[in-house]
């Protein structure tokens, strides 16, 4: 069953929500400017939620218009205010926000200050540590301002502005104000009328209405200029029919916060609160809050756990159906640090690590006891997998090889849980605190830290992860390698190097061996997927890569699984067979059609003016290939059950992380179906497996949303594993029971 905790983002549908929009579909249906019997019992249903609402907000005179929601109410508050501003006599210079607001608030602003030709400054208002708005700026500033605009509580961190404080600061000030109350609605008394407040936008769905009905309050006397002009509805201030059942449904809300009993009392939020954040310190023992609670909405908390990214954690508490978000929804898919944070001063760290969890008001004690559990289950996960830098768990032996990438460089780390020892080849500084922590949590041995080649741009951080965990390297050369050993035991499994000069003078593969043979080969740079190693570095030696190239194929053949020091396009790994039939210059090296010197001359044609990667690092080779399709890859669940039907031995692979695997479910698609947990930072340990199967054999990756899937699902179509297949949209467009569902949604 389904937690919500982003309720800051949207809510569900009140039951008595829903069924009052229901009802005016089906009964009060009638078009509220008809002058019929139908369309007057649609006008005194409207007329009758505005009244409630006047009541609910301390409205008093003031103007409520219903519309679309808090967007078109700031958009329209905005032109009002600057409209009357480009008419007045004595223009202000300053547009003010606050640095914490919206996104919608600024952009706005900018929008129509330049739309009107106005050509205002705009401006953010600083805000302290804690979130608030620095008052002293604001006094300073305000008298040349002519709109301000702040928020009633922030969305992301939930910090509660100080309204009385502002207004103190906009004393004697021309400026209008506007303040966003969205997250204050049904939370907060705002007290509109008492104060000098002379625009307020709120959105019915983020307090359990439908999405699309808002309102926007107007201080009688405060300009005012239509943002939709048409059939003169709202008085001639909003034109376009109403939205009836939106209407009914956000009336049936503010009933609920009118009558008492439906809404939780701010002591109950406030316990409800301190238990969830008491999970989180509990499950995550290094996390920080972002804003102090005592000054924020009771139903939001915002935090980061030193060493675990915001992606981690938001897959980890999707895996228990818990649903949290990294900051604001309309952010989200940007993936970009949070700017609200930022502004408030936190290190980089925090604001590219935070997640935001909120609740709603109507939750009860059960939901937040089931919070709970499930927080502390998802801690226990991560000890498991030794990724809580804090606490030691109680870790689970891993076994085989795991990738990491940071900006398209790879780092693998081989572990062998029967000998606990481990070996990592090209380390990045990025990693050196995940790695340490990872072996110290292990206790596994670190047998080696191999560098596939020496770097043109920065040392090797292999020293920095050995004096992470306090430990010597011992007598090895300048790529990692221990001195006077031909091979490097790992268990079962043992490791040789060969020496490929081309893309560095020192450019090494290290090949992994086991009983039944050579397994993969760690190439760095030399073969990459759809590229070649640029050879024009200063350490490096164009004239022998050729023969290095004719040297690994005589090595390794052509069907030994590649592993690369750079993978930019999440290719995972490659052989000598796909790269030849994707790289013409590599096809005609194999087939001796071209020399060494007309190799590196056709190779310093290609890399003549590489642009940098989309990450701006250097770009490590000339792409000559283009990326697999995705839609060629997607399945539905409907194609998915009748390709089960025609392939009941169908090959279903878990592509998630252990730390997620351990907590969710597969999708049931019959009894002969095999299952598979492949971690997608494991996929290369399995693709080696994969290759004695048929070619034909049907895979089905998932994942949560169908995204890591759909990059195995190419990786083995490139490969050669023609019927292998993404599901399409993951986990979390499976159907679930819908009952369930709405019983803790809300």
């Amino acid at each position: 069953m389904e937690i919500y905790l982003d309720a800051n983002a949207t809510t569900p549908v009140l039951p008595q929500a829903r069924e009052a929009a229901m009802a005016a579909m089906a009964e009060d249906f009638g078009n509220p400017s008809s002058v019929h019997s139908t369309g007057l019992k649609a006008r005194a249903l409207m007329d009758g939620v505005r009244a409630r609402a006047r009541r609910v907000l301390g409205a008093g005179q003031g103007r409520l218009l219903f519309l679309s929601g808090a967007t078109e109410g700031i958009q329209t508050a905005v032109l009002s205010a600057l409209s009357a501003l480009r008419d007045a006599d004595h223009r202000p210079e300053l547009l003010l926000y606050g640095a914490t607001e919206h996104k919608a608030v600024p952009e706005a602003l900018k929008h129509w200050n330049a739309l009107l030709g106005l050509n205002l400054t705009v401006l953010p208002i600083p805000v302290g540590r804690d979130g608030r708005h620095d008052l002293a700026w604001l006094r300073a500033h305000a008298a040349r301002a002519g709109l301000v605009c702040t928020m009633a509580a922030n969305n992301e961190t939930g910090v509660i502005s100080d309204l009385d404080g502002i207004a103190a600061a906009l004393a004697g000030s021309p400026a209008r104000w506007m303040v966003d109350g969205v997250q204050a609605l049904g939370k907060l008394p705002l007290k509109l009328e008492e104060r000098r407040i002379d625009y307020a936008p709120f959105s019915g769905h983020k307090l359990y209405a439908p999405k699309g009905i808002g309102l926007l309050y107007v201080r009688e006397g405060a300009p005012f200029t239509p943002l939709l002009a048409g059939g003169g509805q709202e008085g001639a201030w909003r034109s376009g029919t109403e939205n009836m059942s939106g209407i009914a449904a956000l009336g049936a809300v503010l009933a609920a916060l009118e009558a008492g009993g439906t809404f939780c009392d701010a002591a109950t939020l406030q316990a409800h609160r301190d238990r969830l954040a008491a999970a989180l310190q509990e499950a995550f023992p290094g996390l920080l809050f972002n804003a102090p609670t005592e000054l924020c909405l009771p139903t939001t908390l915002n935090f980061a756990v030193p060493g675990l990214s915001s992606k981690l954690l938001l897959d980890l508490f999707d895996a228990a159906e818990l649903r949290v978000s990294g900051g604001s929804a309309c952010s989200a898919a940007k993936a970009q640090p949070s700017y609200v944070l930022e502004a408030m001063g936190l290190p980089a760290w925090q604001t590219a690590a935070s997640v935001r969890l909120s609740f709603g008001p109507v939750v009860d004690r059960s939901f937040i006891d089931e919070a709970c559990a499930r927080i502390r289950v998802c801690g226990e996960s991560l000890r498991e997998s030794c990724l809580d830098p804090s606490a030691p768990g109680q870790a689970l032996p891993a076994d085989g090889l795991t990738r990491f990438v940071v900006d398209g460089a790879c780092c693998y780390l081989l572990a062998d849980a029967s000998s606990r020892r481990a070996v990592v080849v090209d380390p990045l500084p990025e990693l050196t605190e995940r790695l340490a922590q990872w072996l110290r949590c292990q206790g596994y041995a670190l047998a080696a830290v191999l560098d596939t080649h020496s770097h043109g741009d920065h040392a090797s951080s292999a020293g920095d992860l050995w004096q992470a965990i306090q430990h010597e390297a011992g007598s090895v050369d300048a790529l990692g390698w221990p001195r006077d050993i031909k091979r490097l035991d790992l268990g079962d499994r043992w490791l040789t190097r060969l020496a490929l000069p081309g893309h560095t003078q020192d450019s090494t593969a290290y090949l992994l061996h086991d009983a039944r043979g050579l397994r993969w080969a760690f190439v760095g740079d030399t073969v990459m997927p759809g590229a070649l190693g640029r050879s024009d570095f200063e350490q490096s030696a164009p004239l022998a890569y050729a023969d290095s190239l004719l040297r690994l194929r005589e090595v390794v053949g052509e069907q030994t699984l590649l592993l690369p020091g750079h993978d930019y396009d999440d290719r995972f790994a490659s052989t000598l067979a796909v790269e030849r039939e994707a790289q013409p210059l590599l096809a005609d090296v194999l087939a001796g059609r071209i020399d060494a010197a007309g190799f590196a001359a056709a190779k310093a044609a290609l890399e003549q003016d590489l642009a940098m990667t989309a990450y701006q690092t250097v770009a490590c080779g000339a792409r000559v290939d283009s990326s697999c399709s995705l839609a060629a890859s997607e399945i539905g669940l409907a194609d998915l059950q009748a390709l089960v039907a025609r392939h009941p031995d169908l090959l279903l692979i878990d592509v998630r992380e252990p730390y997620e695997q351990r907590l969710g479910q597969a999708p049931q698609l019959g009894t002969q179906v095999r299952r598979q947990a492949v971690a997608l930072s494991g996929l290369p340990e399995a693709l080696v497996q994969w290759q004695s199967l048929p070619p034909d054999t049907p895979m089905v990756c998932f994942c949560r949303s169908g995204n890591r899937s759909a990059q195995a699902a190419r990786a083995l179509r490139r490969l050669g594993h023609a019927q292998a297949w993404s599901l399409r949209g993951g986990l979390a467009l499976l159907p679930r029971a819908a009952a369930a569902d709405a019983a803790l949604a809300i």
